[in-house]
């Protein structure tokens, strides 16, 4: 039982006139009342969030792309991971499908509330399968209608994650399964294009691309997926401020914009 209501979607979609579907699975800032209850006052502050990349794509329109973005906070369930929890990273440092501890490593939920696992596969249920359901369902229309499909999942992460990287991470991180999830030539020439710009740029560094680029990608059947993970100084003031830069989001939105081009225009 999910107790979802009929009129319920844990998700914002909208339809485009193109070939590209544009996921944003971690921009949801919502918590249920029953799930807040359960986390610490410092796991409600969301600081994990990709803050603001839709509104860093707000272009998209003008490249009629279709979208999809979380309602919920990846702290309520997280959707670029397996169902089943997989490891992306075996042998890295990870958080969990329904994460209990933030990039900082600090728990999440106050003592004796983390979730077990038939609250689990309630979420599962009621968030992350209908985010799902929609991104299959829209990349099959949309390869029915041009022949091909391409799926950017979009993120963000701060600059410096001692958890998940040493250092500071590149400006762009391109994924692609290791090559697995994108025809390579196109992931080539997106890499370039970063490389052409001011920003630093990199294909299958540290981040590869989660459960939603490596499921979803398979060239062999025209769809084509890619994951975009911005650091986060390139756009807005990291964290403990989270504030959007109108300024430095202006330069960076050519390049990602001239990316997606790239990808209509390929096939």
């Amino acid at each position: 039982m999910t107790d979802r209501p009929d009129h319920f979607t844990p998700y914002h979609f909208t339809k485009g006139r193109g070939p590209i579907l544009v996921s944003m699975p971690h921009v949801g800032l919502d918590l249920p009342e029953d799930i807040a209850a359960t986390l610490t006052e410092e796991a409600r502050k969301l600081t994990d969030t990709d803050w603001y990349v839709d509104r860093l794509y707000d272009f998209l329109g003008d490249v009629d792309c279709s979208v999809i973005k979380a309602r919920y906070s990846r702290y309520v369930i997280d959707l670029n991971r397996g169902e089943t929890g997989q490891a992306l990273y075996p042998g890295m440092s990870e958080t969990e499908l329904c994460p209990t501890t933030g990039f900082g490593t600090e728990p999440l939920y106050l003592a004796g509330q983390v979730p077990g696992p038939e609250e689990v596969a309630r979420r599962k249920a009621l968030y992350w399968q209908p985010y799902h359901d929609q991104i299959a369902a829209e990349l099959a229309r949309i390869r029915q209608e041009f022949g091909f499909a391409i799926l950017w999942d979009a993120h963000s992460i701060q600059s410096h994650v001692p958890r998940f990287f040493d250092g500071r991470l590149p400006d762009l991180n391109l994924g692609t399964g290791n090559g697995v999830s994108c025809d390579p030539a196109l992931a080539e020439l997106l890499r370039e294009i970063g490389e052409a710009s001011d920003y630093s740029t990199i294909l299958n560094g540290r981040f590869k691309g989660g459960y939603i680029t490596r499921h979803y990608g398979d060239p062999a059947a025209n769809i084509h997926a890619v994951q975009m993970e911005t650091s986060q100084i390139t756009y807005m003031d990291e964290a403990p401020d989270f504030t959007f830069q109108e300024a430095r989001a202006a330069r960076l939105r050519p390049v990602l914009k001239d990316m997606m081009r790239q990808c209509q225009a390929f096939f």
